[in-house]
C-alpha cells in the first residue's frame, strides 16, 4: 500500500493534533470516580452548558453513553420506539435487550428520518398483554441516512407528542455537532427538545476517545450509578477529557471543512462509471455510494482502492460509506476522487478485454 494512505473509513480515525497532544500533556487530574478529577468536571460542566443542560457524565465511548440513557429511562419489559437503521438499534450489539431487558419497535425512514405519522400509533395501551411503550429515540445527524440533518421543527413536534403521551426522549447526538455546522442551529437549540443527550467527542470532533450523556441534574446521578455497573468508571482520566475539551474550544467551526470535502468528493465521483452518488444528499460529512455489480461488489472494489491508498468502508454488499474528517485535506479529497474514476475505469477496460479474448477464443 502506498505511504500516503487517505483514510475515508470513518471520522473515528481522526488523530490528536500536536496542541490537543500538548493540552492532554499538560492536564490536571484527580479520581473521577470519587468526582475529583478537574479536567473532566471541566469537560463536564462545559458540554452541559453548551447543549443546553443542567449536567453531564464522561464515558469512554458513545455507545456506553446511549445505552446509559436507555437504562435511566427504561426497565425491563419497556419498548423504545426509534428508526431501523439507528446506531442504537443497528450498531450497539443489542445493548437495550442485553443490558436493560428492553425491547424495539422500528420505523423505516427516509434517510433515517421518520415522521410522526409512523409513530404515532405505536404507543401501546396499558394492558398486561404489552410491553411498555417508554422512549422515543432520535439520532441526529443520521450515520446510515448519510450524515443527514433532521428538520428542527420536525423533532420539536415528535417530542411534544411524545411526551403528551408519555414518553421520555433520548437524542443519540454522536455528530450532533456537524447538524450544529451545518445549519448555524445552536446545540442547545437542537437539544432542547431531549431528555437526554448522548454527545460523542471521538468523531469530527477529532479527539482520541470519549462521549457524554446530558440531562437533568437527577437523571446524571442516575447515569452515575449505571456508568459504575456497566463498567465504565475512569480514574485519572483527565488525560483524554482534555482532549475531548480542546476539541469543543477550537474543532467545531472546522467542521465546516469536511462538509465542503465532502460535498467535492460526491461531485468528484458523480459520474463515474458504474458508480451511484446523489450528491444532493450530502449535507455533512457522510457519503454513501453504490457500486454496480460489474465492478465487483463493493468489498472487492474497496480493496482495489486500498492498493491504491484510499481506505473507505463497504458496509453492504454493494454500498460503500466514505467520510471526511480533521485529518483530510482538500488536496487528499482531490485525490481520492481521481483515484475512485482511475480504478473504475481500470476495472471495467479489464472486464471489457476479458471478454474481447473470450469471444475471439471461438
Amino acid at each position: 500500500m502506498p505511504e500516503s494512505v487517505i483514510d475515508l473509513r470513518s471520522d473515528t480515525a481522526t488523530r490528536p493534533t500536536a496542541a490537543m497532544r500538548a493540552a492532554m500533556a499538560g492536564a490536571e487530574v484527580g479520581d473521577d470516580v470519587l468526582a475529583e478529577d478537574p479536567s473532566i468536571n471541566r469537560l463536564q460542566q462545559r458540554i452541559a452548558a453548551m447543549l443546553g443542560k443542567e449536567a453531564a457524565l464522561f464515558v469512554p465511548s458513545g455507545t456506553m453513553s446511549n445505552q446509559i440513557g436507555v437504562r435511566i429511562h427504561c426497565r425491563p419489559g419497556d419498548e423504545i420506539i426509534l428508526e431501523e437503521s439507528a446506531h442504537i438499534y443497528a450498531y450497539e450489539q443489542g445493548g437495550v435487550a442485553q443490558l436493560s431487558g428492553c425491547a424495539t419497535r422500528t420505523v423505516k425512514g427516509d434517510y433515517g428520518v421518520f415522521t410522526l405519522a409512523q409513530v404515532q400509533d405505536l404507543v401501546h395501551p396499558d394492558n398486561c398483554h404489552y410491553t411498555r411503550s417508554r422512549l422515543l429515540c432520535i439520532e441526529n445527524t443520521s450515520n446510515r441516512g448519510g450524515g443527514r440533518v433532521w428538520p428542527l421543527e420536525r423533532i420539536r413536534e415528535l417530542c411534544d407528542w411524545a411526551h403528551s403521551a408519555g414518553l421520555a426522549t433520548h437524542l443519540d447526538g454522536a455528530r450532533l455537532f456537524n447538524a450544529v455546522v451545518a445549519t448555524g442551529i445552536s446545540a442547545a437549540e437542537w437539544c432542547k427538545s431531549f431528555d437526554t443527550v448522548s454527545v460523542c467527542f471521538s468523531k469530527g470532533l477529532g479527539a482520541p476517545v470519549g462521549s457524554a450523556i446530558c440531562g437533568t441534574r437527577h437523571h446524571i446521578d442516575e447515569a452515575v450509578r449505571i456508568r459504575k455497573v456497566f463498567g465504565g468508571g475512569m480514574r485519572q482520566a483527565g488525560v483524554i477529557a482534555a482532549g475531548a475539551l480542546y476539541a469543543l474550544e477550537n474543532h467545531v467551526d472546522r467542521m465546516a471543512d469536511d462538509h465542503r470535502n465532502a460535498a467535492t468528493f460526491a461531485d468528484l465521483i458523480r459520474d463515474v462509471p458504474g458508480l451511484r452518488v446523489d450528491p444532493e444528499r450530502v449535507e455533512t460529512n457522510i457519503i454513501y455510494f453504490n457500486v454496480d455489480p460489474k465492478l465487483g461488489t463493493a468489498a472487492e472494489f474497496a480493496a482495489r482502492l486500498k492498493a491504491r491508498g484510499l481506505l473507505v468502508g463497504p458496509l453492504y454488499k454493494q454500498q460503500i460509506r466514505a467520510v471526511t474528517h480533521l485529518d483530510v485535506s482538500e488536496e487528499q479529497i482531490e485525490r481520492a476522487g481521481v483515484i475512485v474514476r482511475e480504478v473504475a475505469e481500470e476495472t471495467l477496460a479489464g472486464k471489457r478485454s476479458l471478454a474481447a479474448a473470450g469471444r475471439s477464443a471461438y
